[in-house]
């Protein structure tokens, strides 16, 4: 247990920091920092500076942890004023992709759907690219994990709802019903967010866990909602002659994104030998479909994604199973 006014002597461990805690560290007068603002840290592996001597320093001690945050040291203050390019590209990405979302509701009020859904379509890219080239550039803030969370629920949740509500909902017998399909859509979205950011927290999950999310995940949820449209585009119009079925749709979406279903994350996904030569066939048979029939390609990818989710339950399932065994 480490008490205020304790000294401690290089290379002693003093207590472990929670996630999202706050720990101020008082560094002894002439001692730089080896750690620069917005840089993640590694328990046991990251050192905060290089201390010249065990020797204790005046001030009480080589390190002083204190609930008092006045007597931060210069070199700290100097410290806090220096921006690096590295986390400020990620973030940049973040807002391109905020400004897609709020520009589809624009197009949207405009009556030019077409161009309203390629928005949301482009934000969901630049959302994929931002963590990549965060983790890259080794660029990963707080900061930039809570704006790409807010840039998620415009972009994934608020926009897709205001489009869907404009293009086939608005002036329908449904009334008041349809906008509250549309809002349900937007405020699961949000609590779906919100779980994602404190299950990020929990240390109970398992390293298998990762293969899977907890619900779909906000951009699918978007690309989901967005399906009547696709099939609208298509000259499909039963989602507009049956609106009652649309605003059904949106509930069934919304249910999915703060439902305990696991679904696959991807993110670790494995091809074996074998299949290579099959999925590169399948893809360029894709890239041919959306670059001929872009709507056609997305109505693919909606219909195949809700078909995997009783495979990713039943995946789940196997896992538990495999280690409860």
């Amino acid at each position: 247990e480490v008490r205020e006014g304790m000294q401690l002597s290089t290379g002693e461990h003093f207590g472990l920091i929670r996630f999202g805690s706050r720990v101020d560290v008082y560094l002894p007068d002439g001692v730089q920092p080896q750690v620069m603002l917005g840089q993640t840290m590694v328990a046991g592996e990251t050192v905060l500076a290089d201390l010249a001597s065990d020797e204790p320093t005046p001030g009480g001690g080589a390190l002083t942890m204190s609930d008092d945050p006045s007597g931060l040291s210069s070199q700290r203050e100097v410290k806090r004023r220096v921006f690096h390019l590295r986390t400020l590209v990620p973030n940049l990405v973040t807002v391109l992709s905020l400004v897609a979302g709020l520009s589809s509701i624009r197009f949207a009020v405009e009556e030019n759907y077409h161009l309203a859904v390629i928005m949301i379509l482009l934000a969901g890219l630049l959302d994929g690219l931002d963590g990549r080239v965060a983790r890259l550039l080794k660029g990963e803030t707080s900061f930039g994990a809570e704006l790409d969370s807010l840039a998620d629920f415009v972009n994934f949740g608020v926009a897709p709802a205001i489009l869907i509500y404009l293009w086939g909902l608005q002036g329908s017998n449904l009334g008041n019903f349809g906008w509250l399909a549309a809002l349900i859509l937007a405020i699961c979205c949000g609590l779906r967010l919100a779980r994602f950011n404190v299950m990020l927290e929990s240390p109970d999950k398992p390293d298998w866990g990762k293969d899977f999310f907890t619900g779909v995940p906000a951009p699918l949820v978007g690309a989901l909602a967005l399906l009547p449209m696709f099939l609208g585009f298509q000259g499909i119009t039963f989602p507009k002659d049956y609106p009652l079925i649309t605003a059904i749709y949106l509930g069934g979406v919304g249910f999915l994104a703060v439902s305990q279903i696991p679904t696959f994350s991807f993110k670790r996904a494995k091809i074996r030998r074998q299949s290579i030569l099959p999925a590169l066939i399948a893809m360029a048979i894709f890239g041919t479909i959306l670059l001929s029939n872009p709507w056609l390609a997305m109505t693919l990818v909606d219909v195949g994604y809700l078909a995997l989710i009783p495979l990713s339950m039943r995946a789940h399932r196997k896992r538990i199973k495999s280690i409860t065994l």
